[in-house]
């Protein structure tokens, strides 16, 4: 009875508070913005050119990126550790953002005169080689699951490739000169303000399709919560669970670290949270809620982020971390 009044809730406040921040994120910013003014904005009311400017094309392509980023990270991190059975998983365990990382190092550190062009291409191109990096990892992973059938070797095989790659990555930091190795360290930290109208329906496109897959898998992760062993003798097809599971995860979290870079700590977080909240393992249930609280989640951390001029990685990682200890300290007991 008390979990379903959990649930009902979540489901009437839990749009409620991403309403108000949403409403809170579009205020927050350098320039004295009021509700009207957004209101308006949106509405084709009568506004100064700049505001609207600043509305439609900042304030609201940033706001749309928190909330995308922050259900793509944190259906991913669900995901994953339903797949592995693993409640400290998330969307680095296959070396997605590893091999994000890996690209778009090369394309900052080891091209830095692309890096130094148009701010679009620049832009483009960052997203592109991150995208193309974390699709190469994934690539390689589901080649090896395939012939891989103990989940947790593809786990350690995900854990010691990201390794690899993130070697691979310190040799480039080495090797470059100052400007491109702060270009690269900024974009580690996380921005959602990169993100610009044009890239916008992309990164939705490449989010909603990862989103899609999930919401096909529920069925599959349901019958993974007890094991690969008694969802194959229920009649699931395991390796084809798992390729849709990898291909969901690198749409969504190889999409949002192309675009945003490597979002720390809240693919982790917001799956536990969710499942604190509506007090069930049913992905049915659970993976819209983790969606919901992720893009909560994200959407404060951004807020947070605009008020102390701190990267928004900082943020996720300081409500991260004591969920992280949280969690430790439960599976302990």
């Amino acid at each position: 009875m008390m979990t379903g009044k959990k649930r009902l809730l979540f489901a009437v406040f839990s749009p409620l508070v991403l309403c108000a921040l949403i409403l809170a994120d579009m205020t927050a910013g350098a320039a004295d913005i009021g509700m009207s003014g957004i209101i308006k904005s949106f509405t084709g009311g009568d506004v100064p050119d700049r505001t609207r400017t600043i509305i439609l094309e900042i304030r609201g392509v940033r706001t749309a990126s928190a909330l995308l980023a922050g259900m793509a990270v944190s259906v991913c991190g669900l995901m994953m550790q339903t797949l592995f059975r693993n409640p400290l998983a998330g969307p680095y365990v296959l070396g997605i953002n590893s091999g994000a990382s890996l690209g778009a190092a090369l394309f900052v550190l080891g091209i830095p005169a692309a890096w130094s062009g148009s701010s679009i291409i620049a832009g483009a191109g960052l997203a592109g080689a991150a995208w193309i990096g974390a699709g190469t990892v994934m690539a390689v992973m589901a080649i090896a699951s395939a012939r891989l059938k103990d989940i947790m070797a593809v786990l350690i095989l995900g854990l010691m490739l990201s390794a690899g790659i993130d070697a691979m990555v310190q040799a480039l930091q080495f090797f470059s000169d100052e400007t491109a190795l702060k270009s690269y360290v900024l974009w580690t930290m996380g921005t959602l303000g990169g993100v610009s109208s044009g890239q916008l329906p992309v990164m939705a496109a490449a989010v909603l399709s990862g989103a899609v897959l999930a919401g096909f898998s529920v069925k599959s992760l349901n019958l993974l919560l007890l094991g690969e062993e008694y969802a194959a003798t229920m009649g699931l097809d395991v390796k084809t669970a798992r390729n849709v599971i990898y291909a969901s995860t690198v749409l969504l979290a190889g999409t949002v670290t192309a675009f945003c870079g490597p979002i720390g700590f809240l693919g982790l977080a917001s799956p536990h949270i969710a499942r604190f909240l509506t007090g069930t393992s049913d992905h049915r249930i659970l993976l819209p809620g983790t969606a919901m609280t992720g893009a909560i989640l994200m959407t404060a951390c951004d807020i947070l982020s605009k008020v102390s001029h701190l990267p928004v990685n900082v943020m996720t990682s300081l409500l991260g971390i004591p969920v992280v200890i949280w969690i430790v300290l439960k599976f302990r007991q």
